[in-house]
């Protein structure tokens, strides 16, 4: 008897384990990114703006804002580089509207931003992904997750034209925190893919 009842006893500890692990489990999808972009693309889109000039200086940033007018949004940020590397980093962020104000302030004041339309953004972003990796240069790891922002946003509703590179060509712009090793790594992936491309300073 005390043994079928210590038997019933680990049953149930066991079960409770199991039912601990799965909500652990539920919890961390909850919080995952792809569930977060999902639910903040049920919202309004409030906005979405590019750095201008973007074809001329390379480098720059691409903002898709969403919220319910009710003092929160929520967006996500792309920092692109259309001369070479494409998708280079990915944020996604919530704030009171003061505090996106403030982002983007402070966004325009490194570099003027113009609205564009999300249809134009969203193709932009896959065009670009697609073109940095023919060239040996993978989006970002979190950007399948992020371009989910755009929700029902249709890029084929863009008949924009892109051409990247610079006159034809990648032409790579190493950014401040780069290492020498990245530089050398990236310009050896250059050399392989392209036969060398323009090393900009």
């Amino acid at each position: 008897m005390a043994v079928n009842m210590a038997q019933k006893r680990a049953r149930k500890a066991q079960r409770q384990k199991q039912l601990v692990a799965l909500k652990r489990r539920a919890d961390a999808l909850e919080a995952s990114l792809p569930a977060r972009v999902g639910r903040a693309a049920q919202a309004p889109i409030r906005g979405c703006y590019l750095t201008d000039e973007i074809f001329s200086i390379g480098i720059g940033t691409l903002v898709l804002a969403r919220g319910g007018y009710q003092g929160h949004v929520t967006f996500a940020s792309f920092l692109i580089d259309v001369f070479c590397l494409g998708i280079k980093d990915v944020m996604f962020a919530q704030a009171e509207d003061h505090q996106f104000e403030e982002y983007m302030d402070m966004s325009n004041a490194s570099s003027p931003m113009i609205s564009v339309d999300p249809s134009y953004a969203r193709k932009l972003l896959r065009e670009l992904a697609v073109w940095a990796q023919s060239i040996g240069f993978a989006p970002h790891r979190d950007f399948a997750a992020m371009e989910r922002m755009f929700g029902d946003v249709s890029a084929d509703a863009s008949d924009a034209v892109f051409q990247f590179g610079q006159e034809g060509r990648p032409a790579y712009i190493p950014g401040p925190s780069e290492s020498a090793s990245q530089i050398r790594m990236r310009t050896a992936l250059l050399d392989r893919y392209v036969g060398g491309a323009q090393l900009k300073s």
